[in-house]
């Protein structure tokens, strides 16, 4: 069995977005020939030029898809209101058995409606306006991808080659993925489940409101951190911070403090040899059941299977 896979494009799309899945599928198709038909896909066909103003081959849109994988890219919010896209994505979403997006391709499912009432994600620098844009998805910033029915969104750029490995998975089997990844030389599973961690390094970005916050915060996870000591550092109340601080970052204060000591004491835990208990107090956890049960939730594995996984 052949499955027609379609990559849609359109100008100014990133080129990673459509070059990463195609170049995932076309590597599982060398271990089970046949597996796939691949092809390029745009309103107007013949060359679309990228946001790197390299081009891109691309045929007629073509309806009998088994999956259709739409990239993202800045040229995604005037894609997402070409009427004939629109029209077009709806169509094969009727009787395609997968519709998948990456990164801010996720703007083109949501204008045609696709994603109402679904959870979905996309590039964390633009979850929240995602969100505030098209208000009945529940967007979910800090996921790698996410599959809701037939309907599968991705996080940003790279995150593609994830979301085309678990598409592959499900077609081939986790045997054929785990091979296209070593082949990509990339990870079947992205260590830390599917958490956007580089979220938190950018979250205040460098002249945002509370980037000296969050450098301080960064610094001092071992104290409570309190949205009432939080609110008093900006110089604010507590009411009027916490909703601040959610609008600028996507994130509650609450939310964002537990992140930073994730990505702290995972860096700790897989770079150095300190005890997990000495670990949990240093990043503020204190009791390294509290930091185990925060591991499973953010990365899917507790603290002593990623020190393991770092060190093989």
């Amino acid at each position: 069995m052949t499955r027609r896979v379609g990559f849609l494009i359109f100008p100014d799309f990133q080129l990673l977005d459509a070059a990463g899945p195609l170049g995932a599928f076309e590597i599982a198709g060398r271990y089970v020939p046949g597996a796939y038909s691949l092809k390029v896909i745009a309103a107007e066909p013949g060359q679309v030029m990228s946001s790197a103003g390299a081009g891109m081959g691309a045929e007629a849109f073509d309806e009998d898809l088994d999956t259709l994988v739409i990239s993202g890219g800045i040229g995604a919010s005037a894609a997402s209101k070409h009427p004939g896209l629109k029209a077009y994505i709806q169509r094969v979403a009727a009787q395609a058995r997968r519709t998948a997006s990456v990164c801010t391709g996720a703007y083109l499912l949501a204008e045609a409606g696709l994603l109402d009432g679904r959870r979905a994600t996309t590039h964390w620098a633009r979850s929240a306006e995602l969100q505030k844009r098209y208000p009945k998805i529940r967007v979910e910033a800090d996921r790698i991808f996410v599959r809701e029915g037939p309907i599968w969104t991705s996080a940003g750029i790279t995150a593609g080659i994830d979301l085309s490995l678990a598409l592959i998975a499900e077609d081939l089997g986790e045997e054929v993925a785990r091979q296209t990844a070593q082949t990509l030389v990339v990870y079947h599973r992205r260590p830390g489940g599917q958490s956007q961690f580089s979220a938190l390094i950018e979250m205040g970005g460098q002249g945002g409101r509370f980037a000296s916050l969050l450098d301080w915060m960064r610094e001092n996870l071992d104290q409570a951190l309190t949205v009432d000591q939080l609110a008093d550092r900006a110089a604010m109340s507590p009411r009027h911070f916490a909703r601040a601080f959610a609008a600028e970052t996507g994130m509650t204060p609450a939310k964002a403090v537990e992140r930073l000591r994730l990505e702290t004491a995972r860096q700790r835990i897989e770079a150095s040899s300190d005890p997990i208990d000495r670990v949990a107090e240093m990043v503020g956890f204190g009791d390294p059941e509290r930091m185990r049960r925060a591991f499973l939730r953010a990365f899917g594995q507790p603290p002593q299977a990623l020190r393991r996984a770092a060190r093989a």
